[in-house]
């Protein structure tokens, strides 16, 4: 930060004021022009000067005079500390913003006091800070088409092939740019110029060179730290423009292909982890689950409820007795006349034994005699 004081040096826009104020008070007037200079983007709140003490003026008179900045700009970037006599920083400054492409970079206000009145003029200079990159103008970095340069076979040594340009909106040595070549798919084949970005070959060019040349240039400023932008060039050599149509528009197609391919591989292997993982714990819920169930009626007090299968009942705890019997009964045809009688029943009873042997209970079913129908068998 420095700082100079000087005479009585007033712009001629701000002489007919102060005449003004002159005139109409009868008081006496004091000029004198502060000059700082500050770096830009300076934090709010930064000190710019002790105005108090470079004008050598007390905080009783700047206080009395109720000391403020008149400034005939809509922002103001300073404010005034009255109760300490110091100037800081009110907004961050922006010196592009501010002055553009304008060098030096300066703005003007004035501090101004009553009973005298006093006008003191103050010049702030902005310093660059390397707070921009660099901006690379040629060739045109497109989205999703592809553009060439091309290169003929016949092209001899130290052909021009393009001229990278870029700018830097900082000024002085923080805007002087520098071009390198980061990668190259035959670095033998070409260089850039350090000053001029120029892209030329370095050899013959021969049959051998492959047709796709894909460089990448590097854009540094001067600055502390430096900033830096890059630039990828595609280059054709061959000798006829459908030619190279062709080839780069393989090329385009095999890259959309190869990144397309990733992509589903990718959300196939997550959908087939996500399934995997979801088996697995569903296996394991149902594995808990059980286990679970079968401890819960291990340690359960509720007595066992025998099963017994269908037409089947427990007698006397010694077996199984079957409900029903089945029997056939053969006859000759004249055994009718026979001795041996049988009777005829009318019904037929089936005894259902209870489980719990505490009764008894008999049903009888109505059916028609067996006995009549000589062909068919007798059930008992």
């Amino acid at each position: 930060m420095t700082m100079a004081f000087q005479g009585c040096c007033f712009c001629p826009s701000l002489q007919w004021k102060i005449g003004l104020l002159s005139l109409l008070s009868f008081s006496h007037f004091v000029g004198g022009q502060i000059r700082y200079s500050i770096p830009e983007e300076m934090k709010k709140g930064s000190l710019i000067g002790n105005v108090a003490q470079d004008l050598g003026l007390d905080l009783k008179r700047l206080r009395a005079g109720r000391a403020r900045i008149v400034t005939g700009e809509n922002i103001q970037y300073t404010e005034l500390k009255t109760d300490k006599g110091i100037l800081v920083v009110k907004e961050r400054i922006d010196r592009e913003q501010l002055c553009g492409d304008i060098t030096p970079c300066s703005f003007s206000f004035e501090i101004i006091l009553e009973n005298p009145i006093e006008l003191h003029p103050l010049n702030i200079f902005i310093q660059d800070q390397n707070d921009n990159a660099p901006q690379v103008l040629y060739p045109v970095q497109t989205g999703g088409s592809l553009v060439a340069e091309m290169v003929p076979r016949s092209a001899d040594v130290g052909y021009l092939v393009t001229k990278v340009v870029a700018v830097d909106v900082d000024s002085g040595q923080n805007a002087w740019l520098s071009y390198k070549l980061q990668k190259a798919t035959d670095r033998a084949l070409f260089e850039v110029g350090l000053q001029n970005g120029e892209i030329r070959t370095v050899r013959q060019v021969t049959d051998k060179d492959a047709v796709k040349q894909r460089l990448t240039v590097v854009v540094e400023d001067n600055g502390q730290p430096s900033r830096s932008a890059t630039v990828n060039i595609n280059v054709a050599v061959a000798d006829s423009f459908p030619d190279v149509l062709s080839e780069f528009s393989d090329f385009t197609h095999d890259k959309d292909y190869n990144d397309n391919l990733t992509f589903y591989l990718v959300l196939a292997l997550a959908v087939v982890s996500f399934l995997f993982i979801t088996c697995l714990v569903v296996i394991i819920s149902v594995k808990i689950y059980r286990w679970r169930q079968s401890r819960i009626l291990y340690h359960s007090n509720l007595p066992v409820i025998p099963y017994y299968p269908p037409r089947y009942a427990d007698t006397l705890g010694t077996g199984t007795l079957q409900h029903v019997y089945n029997y056939e009964v053969c006859r000759t045809t004249d055994s009718r006349k026979s001795d041996c009688k049988f009777a005829r029943p009318g019904s037929q009873n089936v005894l259902i034994m209870d489980p719990s042997l505490t009764g008894t209970m008999q049903r009888i079913q109505s059916e028609k005699s067996l006995l009549d129908e000589p062909e068919s068998p007798l059930e008992i």
